[in-house]
């Protein structure tokens, strides 16, 4: 595994990407929602199974499309640093169809723009807002079955207001990154306090 997994959160206005990092790094969740303008790095350990693992969390505003080249890709601050990371997690809202459409042209974008060489970095699409399940738009089955066996890239629902699923976002992720450490039944729950503002703990 990679000295730091740099991770990249990538979804529409308003699906969740902030309210996921931080209820995964701090454990807070706030119901007010501050559109994200500018890329947010967050620079965690994690403990997992007894071994450290550093991460570089970053935390994008919507973009319009990913960066076809590495110019294009400097030339925008809001997108440096997206080309060359490890791991894509794509985010959308369960009510909002238009927001899974924007994850779906982004994954496509990034299929066909990536770095020569990285073409399996994984790619984890995430549902969030489970807790509003009721105004879901489609039928979690179908999603599913066109990420998992069409699209070949994991998938998870989550909600980070109530801390649903986000210890296990990340640790499929790191897993899918090639953390052979990681593949423990109860990596989760190792996972579990492990995380400080820019620091580690111990387990």
């Amino acid at each position: 595994m990679v000295a730091t997994v740099k991770i990249a959160v990538l979804g529409a206005q308003g699906v969740g990407k902030s309210a996921i990092v931080r209820q995964f790094l701090y454990n807070e969740f706030s119901e007010v929602c501050v559109p994200t303008t500018a890329r947010r790095v967050y620079l965690p350990a994690v403990v997992m199974n007894g071994h450290v693992h550093d991460l570089q969390i970053m935390d994008f505003p919507p973009i319009n499309a990913f960066p076809v080249n590495t110019l294009q890709e400097w030339a925008d601050v809001c997108c440096r640093g997206l080309r060359s990371v490890h791991a894509y997690i794509l985010v959308y809202d369960i009510c909002c169809f238009d927001s899974f459409e924007y994850i779906k042209t982004i994954r496509q974008q990034i299929l066909e723009t990536r770095v020569i060489g990285t073409s399996e970095t994984p790619i984890i699409i995430v549902g969030n807002k489970r807790d509003l399940q009721r105004g879901r738009v489609i039928p979690r089955w179908n999603v599913s079955n066109l990420v998992k066996k069409t699209w070949k890239c994991g998938y998870i629902e989550c909600s980070a207001k109530y801390n649903w699923h986000i210890l296990l976002l990340f640790s499929e992720l790191l897993k899918s990154v090639g953390c052979a450490r990681c593949k423990h039944v109860h990596t989760t729950i190792r996972f579990q306090g492990a995380l400080r503002r820019n620091r580690c703990t111990i387990m």
